[in-house]
């Protein structure tokens, strides 16, 4: 299996996710069942089949946390030498040629993009166009509203 890109914040954060599930949820979940237990028959109990369930996913998400984990490169951008050039990681200034809207975006892994939030997947149209290029570098990108020039304001590796 290949190896998944992951930022050292986005490792953190599944390393304290997974933390929490571990050693709040679980005793939580735990107890809630064992309480729902002493009630008395079981088919017909719905703590108990909820706390159950509850206690599924979380077993789950701990399973999930963990392959992703196991399967993460991590990667520290103030580590590799890119020479300016935009790397996984990165933390690239844009502008819009048309508007002159500037926007920020850190290139991250799959599961810790986030728009909004300024964290674009290194698979998502705009950050495929933007790998392996400078500042002053002008690219074009497909977008759902059409053809987009966006030029690099900067390059940070934080």
């Amino acid at each position: 299996m290949s190896k998944t890109p992951m930022t050292l914040r986005g490792a953190d954060r599944l390393r304290e996710e997974l933390r929490h599930r571990k050693s709040v949820l679980r005793p939580q979940i735990i107890a809630a069942v064992e309480e729902a237990r002493s009630h008395g028959d079981l088919k017909e109990n719905a703590e108990y089949h909820a706390a159950r369930e509850q206690h599924g996913f979380n077993e789950g998400r701990i399973q999930e946390i963990e392959a992703k984990l196991s399967n993460a490169q991590i990667i520290d951008p103030t580590a590799v030498s890119a020479n300016g050039k935009i790397i996984f990681g990165a933390t690239v200034q844009l502008a819009d040629a048309d508007s002159g809207e500037e926007t920020t975006y850190q290139i991250v892994g799959e599961d810790e993009a986030d728009v909004k939030a300024g964290l674009l997947s290194f698979n998502s149209p705009i950050a495929k166009a933007l790998i392996g290029k400078t500042e002053g570098d002008v690219v074009q990108v497909s977008t759902p509203n059409g053809v987009r020039e966006l030029e690099v304001v900067a390059v940070r590796y934080l």
